[in-house]
């Protein structure tokens, strides 16, 4: 079993150490926080085992600009549309997120001071929103949930050589160097950080462990006779939804009972609209808008087979989803695409692989799945033993100890021994 899934002792319960006085924390991130099962998850194990918790988040429409939300105090300080199709506009959007979250952290600091700020990338760039808590004595945090640099290429289509990469290269650099430790979301990804950008001991990978007060049975409800395939998540190019939308269109014949769902929001939305009407799959192919992460737990649990077809570029071959861990948690079987990452950490007896970007292969696994419920029942069985040792329940101590050892200072300690 792997060092992080040892480590879940003293902190792994999630209550404060005896004596240990309440941490003041807040969150940086961009991203809409009711979405981020992520951040999330960070947030709300500090603030039940009784730490102060504060994010800064993005704003969508009809929400409050502050709001608490299971004991984590919530602050928008910027609108979103994810609707990005050049590299300014992109570009832009996070320039003014990390300005408004410079001006936010520095006024907060300057009237009560946290003991921790955990930046979330992407951007890298966004710790040094960090720098006056950081010169004030607040141990800062670098979480890098995607390698911006081969995030870059994946979304804008440019080259490993060009200036823009090294430069982005640079800022990594920087930026790992600006925090007092750095959290990679995967083994692939860890050694990478370490060949090129974090040469200390500085850096811990967590993965993104699913949380089972979200995602868990809760019982389905769904009595119909059709065959619902469902894919949750961000609708962008190296997702590859376009690619479960074309293998689906090759099998909608041959199977009249089923459906795929698809919910999210993105730049791809208008595309595969498009080519879904192209197709003629306006009533099997459902495009449905982002939920709530106690609301997709549900979807979730109510579909027959979960599928993710993220294409095998240099991004999508290494970035880990944690879609397949949250169907694994409800006991839905799952298509999986043989990227690198995804044969580092599963096998062939608890998902189903196809060959990455290949809509052909992808429609046999479809065709292989729906046809043969006693294949969908072994892996279902074998996942759920699988996913017993990858839950956030089971590895959250790495984490706790992780932030109980940065936030050492003299006053803090002094305190916790009166």
């Amino acid at each position: 079993m792997s060092a992080w899934q040892n480590a879940s002792k003293a902190a792994g319960d999630g209550v404060k150490k005896l004596g240990a006085l309440p941490m003041k924390v807040c969150m940086v991130a961009y991203t809409f926080y009711e979405q981020d099962n992520r951040v999330r998850r960070y947030a709300e194990t500090l603030a039940k085992r009784g730490d102060r918790v504060d994010v800064v988040a993005l704003h969508m429409e009809g929400q409050s600009a502050r709001e608490v939300i299971e004991g984590v105090t919530v602050y928008r300080i910027q609108r979103r549309v994810v609707n990005e199709k050049g590299k300014l506009t992109y570009l832009a959007k996070l320039l003014f997120f990390f300005l408004r979250s410079f001006a936010f952290l520095t006024w907060k600091q300057l009237h009560e001071r946290y003991d921790l700020i955990h930046v979330h990338s992407v951007p890298d760039f966004e710790v040094f929103a960090a720098l006056v808590p950081k010169l004030m004595g607040s141990k800062i945090i670098l979480d890098i949930h995607d390698l911006v640099p081969e995030f870059y290429l994946s979304k804008f289509d440019a080259s490993s050589n060009s200036a823009t990469f090294r430069l982005l290269v640079a800022i990594e650099r920087m930026s790992a160097s600006f925090a007092d430790h750095v959290i990679a979301a995967n083994h692939i990804w860890l050694k990478r950080l370490r060949e090129r950008s974090v040469k200390s001991g500085n850096l811990t990978v967590i993965l993104n462990f699913p949380d089972t007060d979200i995602f868990h049975l809760r019982g389905r409800n769904r009595n119909d006779h059709k065959f619902i395939m469902l894919y949750p998540g961000t609708l962008n190019y190296h997702q590859g939804v376009d690619i479960s939308v074309r293998a689906f269109s090759q099998i909608a014949d041959k199977c009249p009972e089923a459906e795929f769902h698809i919910y999210g929001g993105g730049d791809q939305i208008e595309f595969l609209k498009s080519l879904i009407a192209e197709r003629g799959l306006q009533k099997r192919v459902l495009l449905k808008s982002s939920r709530t992460l106690q609301e997709i737990s549900s979807i979730m649990e109510n579909c027959d087979l979960g599928v993710v077809s993220k294409r095998s570029d240099g991004f999508g071959n290494e970035a880990f989803s944690t879609k397949i861990f949250e169907f694994m948690t409800v006991d839905v079987p799952v298509i999986v695409p043989e990227t690198a990452i995804d044969r580092y950490y599963f096998n062939d007896s608890i998902v189903k692989f196809f060959k990455a970007n290949d809509e052909n292969s992808l429609a046999e696994a479809m065709l292989q799945m729906i046809k043969h419920p006693e294949l969908r029942e072994t892996l279902v069985r074998n996942a759920r033993e699988f996913i017993k040792d990858y839950v956030w329940e089971k590895n959250k101590g790495v984490y706790l100890d992780l932030v109980d050892s940065l936030v050492t200072a003299p006053g803090r300690q002094a305190a916790a021994k009166k």
